[in-house]
């Protein structure tokens, strides 16, 4: 016999390079379906419920209440009120600004400066005298207290014309009246005024005034307040008995008194005339004399100056105003003689 064949062999490099072929093809396979399962898995699979929310406890509810009662008492409606006014239409409804607190509230619609402002609407020349226009709503926009009483009121009303169903501008800075004095003193044949030099912060100025000053009351003592108004600013004391109304000459239509600025505001001003004679002394101590009440913030200055410079030297509307009358008036003989 002849020898047996052997097994046949291939070189080792010819077989390991054919079985790691199979083996990367196989392997490569393998990890592309893997991976498609994992995506398709991916998009497939429902997202994780959240965990549901803790429930408040009972004490946490309940407390929760309470501030929702807080919020709804802190957001409660304006004071308001309802007034019968004589001519209107009908009842007038009175409601306070968004904020106003009900104090002040009830302090601006009791106050004198309210009561007269509706009083005027009453009067003979008033708003609702002749019934075209009518009266039917009053917003209480600020109050300014001076201690106890109302010192400055803002408000607007709602004047409708009813012929043409408008508003007429309504707005309303109420402060009430006043009074000034024009003193005129008489030196070696020369005749002086008596201004003050104050701070106005509403027009931003250091002004020169006529002596003047609010009513502190509801009486109405127009003399009695100028003057304690007079002594206050400059340190001379009058006799009530040598003060001259100028306003209360004028016609009694209207009203006797004098009104600045009646496009914004209420205020009517009393117009009064002193007259004396004094020697050098005192107008040198007048002049540039400080005074006022300082704990009132009355930072005030004296100016002396002649009489015929007056109208040339101020810009003060109750100074050329008592000019105007009293020249008016000393020219018409209405002006009784002074007791000098």
């Amino acid at each position: 016999m002849g020898p047996c064949p052997g097994p046949s062999f291939q070189p080792m490099e010819t077989i390991a390079g054919s079985t790691c072929a199979k083996l990367l093809d196989t392997m490569a396979a393998a990890a592309a379906s893997s991976r498609a399962r994992f995506l398709l898995g991916f998009r497939r699979r429902a997202p994780l419920p959240l965990p549901p929310l803790p429930l408040p406890s009972p004490v946490a509810r309940a407390a929760t209440r309470r501030r929702g009662v807080r919020m709804a008492s802190s957001a409660s409606a304006p004071p308001s009120t309802t007034i019968e006014v004589p001519g209107a239409a009908g009842p007038v409804i009175v409601v306070g600004a968004p904020g106003l607190p009900e104090a002040d509230f009830r302090n601006a619609v009791d106050s004198a400066l309210f009561k007269q402002w509706l009083s005027n609407l009453q009067s003979e020349k008033g708003v609702l005298t002749y019934g075209r226009l009518n009266l039917t709503r009053i917003l209480i926009q600020g109050v300014d207290m001076f201690g106890k009483r109302v010192g400055f009121l803002k408000f607007k009303a709602d004047i409708i014309d009813e012929e043409t169903k408008t508003k007429v501008p309504g707005i309303v800075f109420a402060r009430g009246p006043a009074v000034a004095v024009l003193i005129l003193l008489e030196c070696n044949g020369q005749k002086y005024a008596v201004l003050t030099e104050q701070v106005r912060v509403p027009v931003g100025k250091f002004l020169l005034e006529l002596p003047a000053g609010m009513l502190d009351d509801e009486k109405g003592d127009f003399v009695g307040t100028a003057v304690r108004e007079v002594e206050e600013e400059t340190g001379i004391k009058l006799n009530i008995e040598d003060m001259i109304d100028l306003t209360a000459l004028l016609d009694p239509a209207t009203g006797g008194r004098m009104i600045p600025s009646p496009g914004g505001c209420d205020e009517e001003i009393g117009l009064f005339l002193y007259r004396g004679r004094v020697d050098e002394e005192t107008i040198r101590s007048l002049q540039g004399k400080e005074t006022g009440l300082r704990d009132h913030g009355e930072l005030i200055k004296l100016r002396v100056v002649p009489y015929s410079q007056l109208w040339r030297s101020t810009a003060d509307a109750k100074a050329l105003c008592a000019v105007a009358l009293y020249e008016m008036a000393k020219r018409d003989g209405l002006l009784p003689s002074a007791n000098l």
